[in-house]
C-alpha cells in the first residue's frame, strides 16, 4: 500500500508522466487506507508546481554552465533551434492569449503538456517567470481536478 504512495509522488515529478500519471496511485493509496484525498492532492499539486520554478533554475543557469560544454552546446543548440522553431506560432498565440494560454496548455490531461513542458516552453518564449509559474500552477490545479475526478470515478466503480 504504501509503494501506491511512493510510486505517485515519484511520478508526479517525472517529465511526461506528472500528475497525471502519479495521482491514480494517490487516489488509490487513499481509497486502500480509507483517508481523505485532499491533503495528498494539494501536496501533488505542490510537488508538480515546483518543477516548474526547478526548471527555471536549471535553465537559467545549468544551461550557461554546461554550454561550456562542447558535446552539450552542439546537441542542445540543435535541440533548442527545433523547439523555438516549433514555437513561433504558439509564441504569436502567447501574446494574444497571455499567460491564459500557458494555463490551458499544461492543464491538458494529456502527455507532454504539463508543468516540465510549460515551463520549458515558457523559458524558450522569455516569458516572465514569476506569472509563468502561477500560470503553470493553475494549470496543473485545473489537470489535478480533471484527473482526481476521474479517478475517483474509476475507483469508486471497483
Amino acid at each position: 500500500m504504501l509503494s501506491d504512495l511512493i510510486i505517485g509522488l515519484l511520478l508526479t515529478v517525472l517529465p511526461i508522466v506528472e500528475l497525471r500519471g502519479g495521482l491514480p496511485f494517490i487516489v488509490k493509496y487513499c481509497n486502500d487506507i480509507g483517508v481523505s484525498v485532499l491533503p495528498y492532492f494539494a501536496l501533488v499539486v505542490f510537488l508538480n508546481s515546483l518543477v516548474a520554478l526547478f526548471v527555471f533554475i536549471f535553465l537559467d543557469y545549468g544551461h550557461n554552465y554546461f554550454l561550456k560544454w562542447s558535446f552539450y552546446r552542439r546537441h542542445m543548440n540543435k535541440y533548442l533551434e527545433r523547439v523555438r522553431m516549433k514555437a513561433i506560432p504558439m509564441q504569436i498565440k502567447m501574446q494574444a492569449w497571455g499567460f491564459v494560454a500557458l494555463a490551458i496548455f499544461v492543464a491538458i490531461p494529456l502527455p507532454g503538456t504539463g508543468a516540465w513542458t510549460g515551463s520549458v516552453l515558457a523559458w524558450i518564449l522569455n516569458l516572465n517567470k514569476t506569472k509563468s509559474i502561477i500560470a503553470i500552477t493553475i494549470g496543473v490545479l485545473f489537470s489535478g481536478l480533471f484527473i482526481l475526478s476521474v479517478s475517483l470515478g474509476f475507483f469508486s466503480l471497483l
